[in-house]
């Protein structure tokens, strides 16, 4: 009779749970290499996202304790809330009277039936009619254009400070009612026009030009019905969006304030 060998499975449990116990201590080594960064790379890591970031490490005056400045925070300067309340209010008035100035202008210069000025949440919406600015199918600025937009950078700089930035959009309509414009020919004449008077702007006010915005629509934001030439003539149109600063976001180093520092940096490098 043949003796039955012996399997010895009986110890191969213990395989297994080294196995196992082994990949949880890799697992934890894992954890605990990912809960710490070093400098240089997080300073990588802030880089891939954003190339403008300020990489200057800033340390708070009191520390971080309860010690720490509470006036300072990573080096920044915190402006109370009271003051940055009051900044902001002061902000506000002004481009209440930036709206008010254009209006009176507007007025003074008999073209409310062609210019329209509106304020709302903050902003103020300027819209010119085309035959303010432009020819039929032009985008050269009329004589009385230009003296109109003189007297509207004049408003923009006494206001400078507390504006934001400026977008000029510029709309077409569309000439027959049940056919589309040619796609090219519509989207350059609506772009050529806002880039016209955002060059007037950038050439004649004090305007940081990073904060002034052309955008062309061409027919694809109409106010009126292209059903008659009557009612086509508002969709054609230059409209001037100026927006207020915000100081809380500004606080947060937001992304326009920072291509203006380092807009302003590289112009001094050249200047040099």
């Amino acid at each position: 009779m043949k003796k039955k060998k012996s399997s010895g499975g009986g110890a191969n449990w213990m395989d297994t749970y080294g196995d196992m116990v082994t990949l949880l201590l890799c697992f934890f080594v894992l954890l605990y290499s990912m809960s710490s960064i070093s400098e240089e790379s997080w300073k990588a890591l802030v880089m891939s996202f954003n190339p403008l970031a300020d990489q200057t490490i800033t340390v708070t005056p009191g520390g971080d304790g309860p010690d720490a400045d509470a006036d300072e925070q990573g080096g920044q300067t915190i402006i109370p809330d009271s003051e940055l309340v009051a900044k902001q209010q002061e902000i506000d008035i002004t481009i209440e009277e930036l709206f008010q100035a254009i209006q009176q202008m507007v007025s003074d210069e008999g073209m409310s039936s062609s210019i329209q000025v509106t304020m709302e949440g903050g902003k103020v919406y300027v819209r010119f009619s085309d035959t303010v600015f432009f020819d039929g199918d032009s985008y050269v600025l009329k004589a009385r254009a230009r003296d109109v937009l003189a007297k509207v950078c004049a408003i923009l700089d006494n206001a400078a400070d507390a504006i934001d930035e400026i977008r000029i959009q510029g709309h077409t309509a569309q000439a027959v009612a049940n056919r589309r414009n040619p796609a090219e020919g519509d989207r350059f004449l609506a772009s050529n026009r806002a880039t016209i008077v955002t060059l007037f702007l950038q050439e004649h006010s004090s305007i940081h030009p990073a904060r002034i915005i052309s955008e062309g629509y061409g027919q694809w934001r109409p106010i009126s019905s292209n059903a008659t030439a009557e009612s086509r003539a508002p969709n054609r149109r230059v409209e001037m969006i100026i927006t207020g600063r915000k100081l809380d976001a500004e606080a947060l180093n937001d992304a326009l304030s920072q291509y203006i520092t380092q807009s302003d940096e590289d112009m001094n490098v050249q200047d040099q």
